[in-house]
């Protein structure tokens, strides 16, 4: 396929924004459990701004993906009314909410809003803490609609995989975990070994299930093969020409015009920025260290849009056994 990267910044974006609201929240829970020291409603707040902000940025690489960004965007609400069949359009409706109960969860924090319905003396923050779980487990389920997006097309094998989603809310996880730790670095360095110890958990889990879906695709056998597209038995077939004067919409979008070897490359790369790399950084930064922690982030980015560009690219289109020559 041919990666798109509008799409690569939106996925990649938006899991950051989750996964850092998801660690935010994990040191509220851990504090109403009494197991660390409370925060301050300012922590809450300005680490669930930039996981917003984060959410917003994605939406807006997001529209890049769109032909016609004015017309397709005064026609959005058409794409929310296949939810009961549509991955996309549940994805479609998850954002937006996501996006409202970061922003709820900020208003909440920010003035002190309040209920406790279990009494003063038993947890506290309830409201917060209820709103937190509501809000995670809306970020899940995005997580999982995003994923199945890709892993319901059966025709792609390369996607058609339950690793997919795990391996989207891994890397999410991950770097929104990352992320965390180099901002508890300024905002709670008490908080740094707990951020810094899950985001490296985290990230070789992602490690172990990206590994498996690339050991799982180089060991694919693709049901179809050239004779089965052109309905031709002869054992010895070899296209020699596209068969017209110029590009088409096949050649121009499932195909991604990179050698075996540039492929290989790219592999090796994010298999590198994303998982050793990092995860040697957060051990290093362990102690508190700003610079360190915010590389082991930094880095880790951008060897996720490797990572994702690789994703797009490695899935082979069925009907590229038909255009094999372009």
């Amino acid at each position: 396929m041919h990666p798109t990267f509008s799409v690569i910044f939106l996925t990649t974006l938006i899991g950051v924004g989750q996964g850092l609201f998801l660690a935010l929240f994990t040191e509220q829970s851990y504090s109403a459990a009494n197991l660390l020291p409370a925060q301050d409603s300012a922590f809450y707040v300005n680490g669930s701004v930039i996981a917003l902000l984060f959410m917003l940025a994605g939406l807006v690489a997001a529209i890049g993906h769109l032909g016609k960004p004015s017309y397709m965007l005064t026609r959005a609400w058409r794409g929310v009314t296949q939810w009961r069949t549509s991955w996309l359009s549940r994805e479609l409706i998850l954002m937006p909410l996501v996006m409202f109960l970061f922003f709820l969860y900020i208003v909440f924090h920010h003035f002190g809003i309040e209920i406790q319905w279990l009494g003063t003396d038993a947890v506290p923050n309830q409201l917060t803490l209820a709103l937190g779980t509501l809000t995670t487990g809306a970020v899940f389920a995005l997580f999982i609609a995003t994923g199945m997006i890709y892993a319901s097309v059966k025709f792609l094998q390369e996607w058609a995989c339950s690793l997919t989603v795990f391996n989207y809310i891994l890397l999410g996880g991950a770097s929104g975990f990352t992320l965390a730790a180099g901002y508890s670095a300024y905002a709670a360095p008490e908080l740094v070994p707990l951020y810094a110890t899950w985001a490296i958990i985290i990230t070789f889990a992602a490690l172990i299930t990206r590994g498996g879906s690339l050991i799982r695709n180089a060991r694919l056998k693709h049901k179809s093969t050239i004779q089965s597209a052109i309905g031709v038995r002869h054992p010895h077939i070899q296209q020699k020409a596209m068969g017209m004067m110029g590009g088409s919409y096949n050649t121009r979008e499932y195909f991604n015009g990179a050698t075996v070897s540039f492929l290989k490359s790219v592999k090796w790369i994010f298999l590198v920025l994303v998982f050793p790399v990092p995860m040697l950084l957060l051990w290093l930064g362990m102690d508190g260290s700003k610079g360190l922690l915010m590389m082991a982030f930094v880095i880790q980015f951008i060897g996720l849009l490797f990572e994702r560009w690789f994703f797009f690219a490695q899935a082979n289109h069925p009907q590229n056994l038909y255009y094999q020559t372009v």
